[in-house]
């Protein structure tokens, strides 16, 4: 019998980039994707997949405990990875409950469910894996020098990163207090094919292409670690074939950048990949400072020592690489970018992307 993952979240950002590189890598594996399509999951990202004989895509919400015990016993789950969370951190300052409530609670259910399936039913195999995709923003802000280690304290800054703490948290408990095999990772920002245009890339390269504002938080100078999307999920079925159970894994990409660096970035390759802005202006014209956000944690940076030591793995794609690709493809998939913000998430980008930027994922 075919091993069997549950993806949750599988239409979002990462989780489509998962999907497609396990139908890919591990063709004798089934998945089932499931996923609430809300604003940021967008079933247009595996379209091309809906008759792929090895996938199955299930509309559903990770806090509906009746829909979800049913997917262990239908499919015979033999493993969950589990992407699906609120996350994006100004939504989390203006609504946290939403994040509460997927992100911790969705995060519970899911766990309850492999317990009562794997351990109550006595299903439970040697293979049988629960992998928790967390962030590196559960660690909160390091000063000009240091990395965040697996070993780090915690210490949530917003709203979002708190939830996606005590969600590790939860994760953690049931391999301690029940035996669940649990794997967890923390994965520093990602960027690649297939991200939301609140996030720092897209929405840059959606404004800078059309000549509309950049704007940048405070004074830009805000440090995150970059990490392509395609080492991520080569990273995760590294640690989900390989990790030790219980054990947590820092995912990192070895790019430090600015906020700033990376928005002069991609202006300078915009100008010399697609047509002048008029009057030839070039397109760091268009960058302006906002007001910082509320908590906006300084700098960001894993050591991602131990799942090389430990696993072997490494990034693949240097920064270079991964930009050029990430580049390309969103000016080949216009199409992507315009159903996107002119289909149902038109109010809510509209009504976030007057005057502001995001930075994580």
């Amino acid at each position: 019998m075919s091993y069997t993952v549950l993806v949750t979240g599988g239409c979002g950002f990462i989780g489509a980039n998962f999907v497609r590189y396990l139908l890919t890598e591990r063709p004798d594996w089934r998945v089932v994707n499931i996923d609430k399509l809300t604003y940021a999951g967008n079933q247009a990202n595996l379209a091309d997949l809906a008759d792929h004989p090895a996938y199955s895509f299930v509309h559903g919400d990770i806090c509906d405990e009746a829909l979800v015990n049913n997917l262990f016993s239908r499919h015979n789950v033999h493993a969950v990875v589990h992407f699906a969370a609120e996350s994006h951190v100004d939504r989390s300052i203006t609504g946290p409950d939403a994040f509460i409530r997927t992100n911790i609670n969705g995060t519970f259910i899911l766990l309850e469910a492999a317990r009562n399936y794997w351990l109550g039913q006595q299903r439970q195999t040697d293979a049988s894996r629960f992998l928790h995709v967390s962030t590196d923003e559960v660690f909160g802000s390091l000063g000009p020098t240091g990395y965040f280690t697996e070993e780090t304290p915690y210490d949530p800054r917003s709203p979002y990163s708190a939830s996606k703490a005590s969600s590790d948290h939860l994760v953690r408990a049931y391999f301690h207090t029940y035996g669940l095999p649990v794997l967890l990772t923390n994965c520093s920002n990602n960027y690649g094919p297939y991200q939301f245009p609140e996030k720092l890339i897209p929405l840059v390269l959606n404004n800078a292409q059309e000549g509309k504002t950049l704007p940048i938080y405070g004074d830009g100078q805000n440090v995150r670690d970059w990490l392509y999307v395609v080492d991520h999920c080569e990273a995760i079925v590294r640690v989900l074939e390989q990790g030790v159970l219980g054990g947590s894994y820092n995912i990192g990409g070895h790019n430090e950048k600015t906020n700033l660096d990376i928005v002069e970035l991609l202006c300078d390759l915009l100008d010399k990949k697609i047509a002048p802005l008029p009057g030839n202006a070039p397109r760091r014209s268009l960058i302006t400072f906002v007001r910082d956000r509320p908590g906006h944690d300084r700098r960001y940076a894993i050591d991602a020592s131990k799942i090389e030591r430990e696993l072997g793995w490494r990034p693949k794609y240097t920064f270079e690489q991964g930009i050029e690709e990430t580049i390309d493809w969103y000016l080949a998939n216009r199409s992507w970018m315009a159903g996107v913000l002119n289909g149902s998430y038109q109010k809510y980008y509209e009504s976030m992307y007057g005057a502001r930027t995001e930075d994580k994922e």
